[in-house]
């Protein structure tokens, strides 16, 4: 039998960061005060903090001590290891150049003449160059970049930092699956008369990676400019408020620009967990540094992440059908790029059989929230179920739900016709199953579905999560189409 990978999902809920990630696959309850620390700082964006954050302290740095703390930071370059890229070409990133002194993150540009800089090209759209040479040259210019270990689905991220006083970037940004959300690009200063990013300009730009990932990729964008000081000269406060539907971009506190699903569509892309990045990259389009200004460094005082906690048992997006689970207990691939649709041991994806595969896809553009659902398609007059059970299995290990009792809901949207009487959900180890009654319910609009249910037993770590369709329950001939998003647990006693 053969199996298709079929894109989906994704892991990793919030868990505020308190946990490892084999007890994240359930999010802290959100009466747990325990988690909520009275010392914490609060966001600049909501000073007095009446929204509840939660610092996650896996995720966040205050950048103290001597060193850069690798048990939370990928460092690009360490023992020789690079993480998707070795940087913009023809800058390399190094990792001699990640300094924490003062209480800062540094992040170093400089010239570095003797440095042997990899004999390779990166190639980026139009841009093809060489690391350590510009137009036929040398520029033996070398950067840094950071990428935090794990990853995180929603919050609010923010920095306090000051761009490096040259011609090379200061930036802030983040990468999941499909997805890239640049919360600022600054340019210490442009040597390009008509540079699209200014020495007192900021530029936050969301990228849309599904395939096929053809540049360019921006999905939406916002340009602030004309700052009252220069992003080198000063320390500012940057901030991204990242909600299930929406976005805000923050500048010392205030809110500078926001985006809504509602008004995007399907350019919404932010539907995946992320990393987070800072680097420092030549934008040879945007001009290249002279080595009398070099060095300079991005600085960053502190990067924070906040979250909220929340009560739904299962993994938001996993459930939600938007991208990959993510098992982040094992190491994340160094070529896994964002528009990688391959399964490993770091990211998986629902299983769904040959004959099960003609009747259930994960489509984009029907959905209840995200952009995806899990439609049957239901089929014609002449055609009957070819198939006894139609079968989408989430991988080993994907779920952990609690012994106790709990409820089921989910959101289903039903066609007009000859309908599939019942579906099933069901845990697989110990098997648990829920029949799904389709009867009776409106059509034609999501409609949110309840099941009390009790747990036994908890989830075994082999777990898995099922939903099936069996023959007895669908139509002989007009099977309609039907949707389901948004499937969520939560523990009632």
């Amino acid at each position: 039998m053969k199996i298709y990978h079929i894109k989906t999902t994704t892991f990793i809920i919030l868990c505020i960061g308190f946990f490892s990630l084999n007890s994240c696959k359930n999010s802290p309850n959100k009466n747990d005060n325990s988690i909520i620390s009275s010392n914490q700082p609060n966001p600049a964006s909501d000073p007095t903090n009446k929204d509840g954050w939660i610092l996650n302290e896996e995720l966040s740095d205050e950048f103290e001590g001597s060193s850069l703390d690798t048990n939370r930071w990928f460092i690009e370059g360490q023992n020789g290891d690079y993480y998707i890229w070795k940087g913009r070409a023809p800058s390399q990133f190094v990792p001699h150049n990640v300094l924490v002194e003062d209480g800062k993150l540094k992040l170093r540009t400089q010239w570095e003449p003797d440095y042997k800089f990899a004999k390779e090209n990166y190639a980026d759209g139009k841009h093809n160059e060489t690391y350590g040479r510009w137009k036929g040259k040398p520029l033996p210019v070398t950067t840094a970049a950071i990428i935090t270990k794990k990853r995180f689905l929603n919050g609010y991220m923010e920095v306090k930092s000051k761009a490096g006083d040259a011609a090379i970037t200061a930036a802030f940004w983040a990468i999941g699956y499909e997805q890239e959300l640049d919360i600022y690009e600054q340019l210490g200063k442009p040597t390009v008369a008509d540079s699209k990013i200014k020495e007192n300009s900021v530029r936050a730009v969301v990228h849309d990676w599904s395939p096929p990932a053809i540049r360019p990729t921006k999905a939406f964008l916002y340009d602030e400019l004309d700052l009252p000081y220069r992003t080198a000269d000063e320390f500012h406060v940057y901030g991204a408020e990242w909600g299930e539907d929406y976005l805000k971009i923050f500048r010392d506190g205030a809110l500078k620009a926001h985006f809504t699903q509602k008004e995007l569509g399907t350019d919404w892309v932010l539907n995946n967990p992320m990393e987070i990045w800072l680097d420092s990259e030549i934008f040879n389009w945007m001009g290249v540094p002279h080595k009398e200004e070099l060095p300079v460094d991005f600085e960053v005082e502190y990067m924070r992440v906040w979250q909220k906690p929340n009560d739904n048992l299962l993994p938001r997006q996993f459930y939600g059908f938007e991208g990959p689970i993510l098992f982040e207990e094992n190491p994340r691939p160094l070529t896994l790029l964002p528009e990688s649709s391959v399964p490993d041991d770091y990211q998986k994806f629902w299983l769904i059989d040959t004959a099960s595969a003609k009747y259930f896809t994960i489509v984009k553009g029907d959905y209840a929230s995200g952009v995806n659902s899990l439609k049957f398609s239901g089929f014609g007059k002449n055609e009957k179920l070819e198939t006894e059970k139609v079968i989408a299995l989430s991988p080993e290990g994907a779920i952990n739900i609690s012994k106790g009792e709990h409820t089921l809901s989910l959101k289903v949207w039903l066609d007009e016709g000859r309908l599939t009487e019942k579906f099933y959900l069901s845990f697989e180890n110990p098997k648990l199953e829920i029949p799904i009654d389709l009867r009776n319910l409106e059509r034609r609009k999501w409609v949110t579905i309840e099941h009390p249910f009790t747990k036994e037993t908890a989830s075994s770590s082999t777990d898995q999560f099922k939903i099936e369709i069996r023959k007895e329950d669908v139509p002989e001939t007009k099977a309609v189409k039907f949707f389901i998003d948004d499937i969520a647990i939560r523990k009632t006693k």
